[in-house]
């Protein structure tokens, strides 16, 4: 599941536990790691973020005392979600930790990755990367759920990235998506906010076919710029709480 490849994605050098102890944090309490649902084991996790035992051993530990995961010991044992993990969102919500310049600068980062895509795809793409993106817009404008809603505009995200032929752009778009994704399920709650995303995904595809570069390049910026206002402006409304 693409998913689970952006949230187990290498983590970086600084601070690695904390790093993914708020990665796994905010997937959880996003929903994108849903109630009862079992992480890969300690060898597979170190694996996968390219971390030592240690390291997991670690995250995992603080994810338990948040009571985040719990742990079954057996033949059948391993980490597992926790239910009602709702009850500790307001303290590990995610927006606590994150200032309205990291929001700022993590929105100019991602707006400079697909609109730059969004350029190259307008050049590059074919019939058929055309009927695949239409089809993952149809599934985000299908979908009814958060992480559901998340999940399909990853995948458009991630396509369109990958529709730039740019092997480095489409892999920065990946490692983004695990800061990014788990901040936009929070806005996907929002019907209005689902309704205008999958409208300008719609203009986008449209500039797309037409080959038009300088609409494409317009529409995806404000289609992330669109993500970043509703990003600060729901980090102020916990900030006012």
């Amino acid at each position: 599941m693409i998913t689970h490849a952006v949230i187990f994605a290498p983590i970086g050098q600084a601070s690695r536990s904390d790093q993914i102890v708020q990665r796994l944090s905010n997937a959880i309490i996003t929903g994108l790691l849903e109630a009862n649902e079992q992480l890969p084991n300690e060898a597979d996790l170190a694996k996968m973020m390219g971390v030592s035992h240690i390291t997991i051993r670690e995250a995992l530990n603080t994810l338990r005392a948040n009571n985040l995961i719990h742990t079954v010991r057996g033949r059948n044992g391993g980490s597992f979600v926790c239910e009602q993990v709702w009850e500790f969102s307001n303290t590990l919500n995610p927006f606590k930790t994150l200032s309205t310049d990291y929001l700022s600068d993590l929105g100019e980062m991602h707006c400079a990755i697909i609109s730059h895509s969004a350029r190259l795809a307008s050049r590059r793409m074919t019939n058929a990367d055309i009927t695949r993106l239409r089809e993952f817009v149809e599934v985000l404008n299908s979908a009814c759920s958060p992480e559901a809603r998340t999940q399909a505009d990853m995948r458009c995200l991630l396509a369109l990235a990958a529709c730039s032929q740019s092997a480095r752009l489409a892999n920065q778009e990946l490692i983004l998506q695990s800061e990014w994704s788990s901040l936009v399920a929070i806005l996907f709650r929002s019907e209005n906010i689902h309704r205008e995303i999958v409208n300008l995904y719609t203009t986008l595809i449209d500039a797309l076919v037409s080959h038009n570069e300088s609409e494409s390049v317009n529409t995806a910026k404000s289609l992330i710029d669109t993500f970043t206002f509703y990003l600060i402006e729901n980090k102020l409304k916990y900030n006012a709480k």
